[in-house]
């Protein structure tokens, strides 16, 4: 019975509490001084909107990609290990899994006839019509597949 009791008191004490500071904020509220009357009656120190092709931009310039960028970014896919250096392991392992596909007897040598056959047999999946030459929509379809990123995992 006292649990109940005390309970009972204490929550009417913690929204006395509570009315009273909500009160005391609007108060300090309603009584905030009005916004200076500069900004409402001079609509010409406004600022113009921008257009789409940045005329009108007031501020620091928005950064430009340079190539020392791309530069950086393609040294460091290819340094796996992070030392600053590319070994020539690291420059030759992207493209591993494209000579193994290549090295059909699998004694890593790539011989002009291992090569042959995979270039003849890309020309011949792309010669739709099979009259021994590409046109061109025939040759757009020889266009390397982007690589799809994988699906997030959250």
């Amino acid at each position: 019975m006292n649990r109940i009791v005390l309970g009972a008191v204490s929550a009417l004490l913690l929204a006395g509490a509570g009315l009273f500071w909500w009160q005391g904020k609007a108060a300090v509220e309603a009584a905030a001084p009005p916004p200076p009357p500069m900004l409402a009656e001079r609509q010409d120190d406004l600022l113009p909107i921008p257009e789409e092709d940045g005329e009108g931009l007031v501020g620091a310039d928005l950064p430009e990609v340079d190539e020392a960028t791309r530069e950086e970014r393609r040294f460091n896919r290819l340094d796996r290990n992070r030392d600053n250096l590319i070994s020539r392991a690291e420059a030759l392992q992207p493209r591993v899994a494209a000579f193994r596909k290549l090295d059909k007897d699998g004694n890593n040598l790539l011989s002009f006839e291992e090569w042959a056959v995979v270039s003849s047999n890309r020309f011949r999946k792309a010669d739709a019509d099979g009259n021994g030459s590409l046109t061109r929509p025939e040759f757009a379809t020889t266009k390397p597949k982007p690589v799809k990123k994988p699906a997030c995992k959250c």
